[in-house]
This record gives structure tokens, C-alpha cells and sequence, in this order.
């Protein structure tokens, strides 16, 4: 029987605690995001000198100190037949392998030339390249890909991946900085204290004395956006998503490569591939447009997420709205503008009203009116403290940012910033694509299929927003949720409220695949109804143990097994 892999995940407590003291993120930390997400199990060193004994055949380097204890750690692990994948660092280590740092690169482009993909330049934000330092240099055994400073189109600066042999192992470095480039995509390029630059075209007037989610996006309006038939702008890749991808096709690969496997958990239960999420916010509050919401959405056979605002509609259509299957959800009201205040008093205040309102005992997600946002992290404390589960405020506020804006259609639990210790907040974030399709301010309905695609090319969840004021008053749009009901039908598209999502995916962070004293693949966690879909990437001896439905996964030959705990 194939052997499995253990992985770990090098988080050295001193070496983090040290950038933080001087304001410094550990970035690196989000690795174990990445792989929670991915359904891959792992485990976490907290000092280079537990690596000896770890017992581990995979070491991610992700928060470390660049010493000569850890590259004296690590070259031994190595030397032993140990895998050591590292991004944008390990600078000391480098070293001893003959190459040196070269200039850090804070904006550019991959092209990662994988195998049955699109192959997009992949924008990164952060890469170190490694430069040749002594004649003795140990040559790479393989390199991948290409990096270019500040467009796909400029100068190129060297390899995205090297491998390296260390002894009877291997060093896998990425020289992109990709966990940094996750967060800074997801969670913006740093605290929102002030507008954001506009679009030089107009279509994305940010500089509007609102503070939003948007104000900190990291893409470029030039380089990160495509445009319709119909002259509409969008961003159109899911870059964040793409670079977890190609980190754990990496690691998948290499685990392969040394004769082992490693079982892993599907995005979603047997049948779902990809899910389509369409949510409300109830501003202007009339009653009327929930009945025609309710209407259309009884029609189109689509359950959704309704995000009320204060002072909310009459407690009979929130009694409707339970019934017909949608969740009630938070649509806080810090724009103060409309009287709103960015408080957590007023947070928990408006929160209490809507329980009073709808009679909820609970209530699972929120949404920023007007995408309201402020600081870093302050939101996802109020929604941490006052029982708010999930979070949907990261999105587009104008019509030329629509799309991927934040580079990721998957749902994700945001880091913390140096100062509250890079910790991960316990609020899972499902950004959305765009607002109200077809209304004269926003875009059209020919931006539809080009999110669907992105967002099955990745298996992600293509969350849309419509405000039920503008499906009472206006019968573009409620053609637009009929024609956006149909394509993601054809495009094989389940249907999912926010609380759905929330509720599946941290029920599936609680499973954990291994392999049974018969051979078989086993879970363990709490059980359910749901089929688990499980994944373990073909060895090429040995494989047979695991079953005979073959498929690609991250760029990997997985063998497929739905299980049932």
C-alpha cells in the first residue's frame, strides 16, 4: 500500500513575534489557511529545532527566522530525503547553495505554464529572486515558469519556482511571496484610512468620502480589468484562488514525486462542483419589494440571502421570508451619511434590532451597507463578538470594479494585522461579483457569463447582489436574475444561501482523510448526511489500493471516493 505523506507547517513563534514588534505582518502565517481550505491536513512546528524531530516528510516554510539554526535545521531535514516548500524567503539557505537575494519586486505577473489551464499571468504582490552569488552554485533541477516586474508584458526577472536537490531531498521555492499576495488580494493592500484612487476612466469613482471595502483593492484598473461586447468593464481573474492552486498542485506534486500520497477533502459534498449565491440588501425598507422579491424568486425556484436594514420591512414578511426557505441576514448601517455610525455599540445595537424585529434567536451573516468599511480588521471583531458567523461586505461599490475585485470567488477566514498578532479571525468571507445588473449606474447582464466561467474554472461561489427595490421597480433586473438563474442552470451551478455556505464549509474543516488498517480511505469528524468527496493523488506504484475513478485536481491525477461518516 502506498505510504502517506505528513506534512507540517513551520510556524516559529520568536520569529513572528519579532516582525510584529516592529509593526512587521507574518503573512506567512495564512498558510495553514490555504491548506485548511484546500481539505488537507496538516500540523504545526513551532521552533526550527522541532523539525528533527517531526517525523514529517513535507515542511512548509511559512514564518521562520532567517538564521543559520533554521538553514542548519532544514539542509539536515533535506539531506535526509525531507521536502522543504518555501515562498519568497529562506535567503540564508540560499546561501549555502551558492545564490544570494536579488532586489525584492513588489508588483508583477507569473505565467506558471501549468498543464490544462488558461495560463493567465498571475498578478503577485511581492516576489524575491534568487541570483547566482558563487561558480559553484547548485544548478536547479527544474524550473518553472516566469516572473516580470510591474506588467505581464515587463522585464522578466527569473523563474516563478526553482527546485533544488539537498541531499537525498528537495527545496521547492517559489520566488513569488504568494501568501502575502493572498492576503493583500483578499483583504486589500492595507488598512482602508482614506479613499481610494479612482479609475482613470471613469467608471470607478472611489474618491467619494465614503470609506469602503474597495478603497484598498490591490488590482490595476488598466492591467487587471477586460471589457464586455457591451463596452462593460470588469476584473476578470480570480487571481488569489489561482495562486492556492498552484501552491497545492506544487505541493501535491511533490509529495507524489517521492513515492507517497496524501488523502484530501472536496470543496463541496457529491453532486456540487460550484455554487451560485445571490443575496439582497432591503434599503428603503418598503414592503412591496420584498412581495416582488419573493414572487420572482418563488418563479425562478432560487433560495437567497436577505440582509436587513434598519428599520426593516413588517414583521408578516419576515415571517414569509423564513418560510419560504431564505435566510435572514445583517445589513449594518455604518454610513453616516444616513445617519449610520462606524461604532461596535452601534453594531450590536442594529444587530439586536433585527433579532427583536424578525424574531431571530440567531443570525449567521452580515453585510455592510454601501460595502462600509474602515481599518483592517475592526469589522470582523464586532461580527466575532456579536455572533456573526460570516461576513459579505468585500465587494464592488461602482460599476467599473465589478468582477474580481478582491481576486477570489472562494469563501476564506481573514488574517488579523500584526498589531492584533496575525491571528485568523473566526469570520468566514464570501465576497461578491457585482451589484443590480442592468440599472443605468451599474453594468449589464453581459458580464454574467464571464463570472460564471472564472468562477467554474476554480469551483468557487459566485455570489451576486440585488437590491429588492430595484426588482420591484424595474423589470430589467428581474430579467437579469431569470437570465442569470438560466445560465448558471446550464452551467451546472447549485444554489446556496450565506448560511448554507458558512455551514458547509466549517463542517467540512472538522473532517480529517486518512487510511484505514485495511487500506481503505476512512474520515473522521462529526457525521452528517452529506457524501463526502474525497481525493488522493495517483502514486504510480501502490495505486490501486485507492479505488479506480480517476480525475484532475489541482493540476494532480486523484483518484475520487465519496464516503459517508
Amino acid at each position: 500500500m502506498t505510504s502517506l505523506a505528513k506534512i507540517a507547517v513551520l510556524r516559529d513563534r520568536k520569529a513572528a513575534l519579532l516582525r510584529q514588534s516592529y509593526g512587521l505582518n507574518a503573512f506567512g502565517l495564512y498558510a495553514g489557511e490555504v491548506l485548511a481550505h484546500a481539505g488537507i491536513s496538516y500540523e504545526e512546528l513551532h521552533d526550527a529545532d522541532d523539525i528533527g524531530t517531526s517525523g514529517c516528510d513535507v515542511i512548509i516554510a511559512a514564518a521562520y527566522a532567517e538564521d543559520d539554526r533554521t538553514a542548519k535545521q532544514l539542509t539536515a531535514f533535506m539531506e535526509r530525503g525531507g521536502i522543504v516548500i518555501n515562498c519568497a524567503g529562506l535567503n540564508k539557505l540560499g546561501a549555502k547553495l551558492g545564490y544570494a537575494k536579488a532586489e525584492d519586486i513588489q508588483v508583477g505577473y507569473a505565467e506558471l505554464n501549468r498543464s490544462g489551464d488558461e495560463n493567465t499571468p498571475l498578478r503577485f504582490l511581492g516576489a524575491t529572486p534568487w541570483r547566482l552569488y558563487q561558480d559553484s552554485a547548485v544548478a536547479p533541477l527544474e524550473e518553472k515558469g516566469s516572473i516580470a516586474r510591474d506588467r505581464p508584458d515587463g522585464t522578466k526577472e527569473g523563474p516563478a519556482l526553482q527546485v533544488f536537490s539537498v541531499g537525498d531531498g528537495r527545496l521547492y521555492r517559489w520566488t513569488v511571496d504568494i501568501w502575502s499576495t493572498i492576503v493583500m488580494l483578499q483583504q486589500g493592500k492595507g488598512p482602508v484610512l482614506e479613499d481610494g484612487a479612482p479609475a482613470p476612466d471613469g467608471t470607478g469613482a472611489l474618491n467619494d468620502n465614503i470609506l469602503k471595502a474597495d478603497d484598498q483593492a490591490a488590482v490595476d484598473w488598466e492591467l487587471d480589468r477586460k471589457i464586455t461586447e457591451t463596452g462593460m468593464p470588469y476584473f476578470a481573474y480570480p487571481y488569489a484562488d489561482l495562486w492556492r492552486e498552484a501552491f497545492i498542485g506544487t505541493l501535491l506534486e511533490a509529495i507524489v514525486a517521492n513515492g507517497k500520497t496524501l488523502p484530501f477533502i472536496g470543496y463541496y459534498p457529491d453532486g456540487v462542483s460550484h455554487v451560485l449565491m445571490v443575496s439582497h440588501d432591503s434599503d428603503q425598507n418598503k414592503d412591496a419589494y420584498a412581495e416582488a422579491t419573493l414572487e420572482l424568486l418563488a418563479e425562478v425556484g432560487l433560495n437567497t440571502t436577505w440582509c436587513m436594514l434598519e428599520p426593516g420591512y413588517g414583521k408578516p414578511i419576515y415571517e414569509k421570508v423564513k418560510a419560504a426557505g431564505h435566510e435572514l441576514a445583517f445589513h449594518y448601517n455604518g454610513l453616516e451619511s444616513q445617519k449610520g455610525i462606524w461604532s461596535e455599540e452601534e453594531f450590536a445595537r442594529q444587530l439586536q434590532w433585527l433579532k427583536d424585529a424578525a424574531d431571530l434567536e440567531s443570525v449567521t451573516s452580515n453585510k455592510n451597507h454601501y460595502t462600509r468599511f474602515e481599518g483592517w480588521g475592526e469589522l470582523f471583531e464586532w461580527c466575532e463578538r456579536n455572533g456573526i458567523a460570516a461576513d459579505q461586505t468585500r465587494g464592488p461599490s461602482k460599476k467599473g470594479n465589478v468582477g474580481m475585485l478582491f481576486g477570489t470567488c472562494h469563501p476564506y477566514f481573514p488574517i488579523a494585522w500584526a498589531g492584533d498578532g496575525n491571528r485568523m479571525y473566526d469570520v468566514l468571507e464570501t465576497s461578491f461579483l457585482t451589484q443590480d445588473l442592468e440599472l443605468s449606474t451599474l453594468s449589464d447582464n453581459s458580464v454574467i457569463r464571464p463570472f460564471l466561467e472564472q468562477v467554474k474554472r476554480v469551483r468557487g461561489v459566485a455570489h451576486f447582489l440585488y437590491h429588492q427595490v430595484h426588482i420591484h421597480n424595474w423589470e430589467a433586473v428581474r430579467n437579469s436574475i431569470r437570465k442569470l438563474v438560466a445560465e448558471a442552470r446550464q452551467l451546472g451551478f447549485e444554489f446556496w444561501t450565506g448560511k448554507k455556505v458558512n455551514d458547509w464549509e466549517r463542517y467540512r474543516r472538522t473532517l480529517k482523510a486518512g487510511v484505514a488498517e485495511d487500506g481503505n480511505i476512512r474520515l473522521e469528524g462529526p457525521s452528517s448526511s452529506y457524501d463526502i468527496v474525497v481525493y488522493t493523488p495517483v502514486v504510480s506504484s501502490g495505486t490501486s489500493d485507492f479505488g479506480s475513478e480517476t480525475v484532475e485536481v489541482f493540476g494532480i491525477a486523484c483518484y475520487r471516493k465519496t464516503l459517508r461518516i
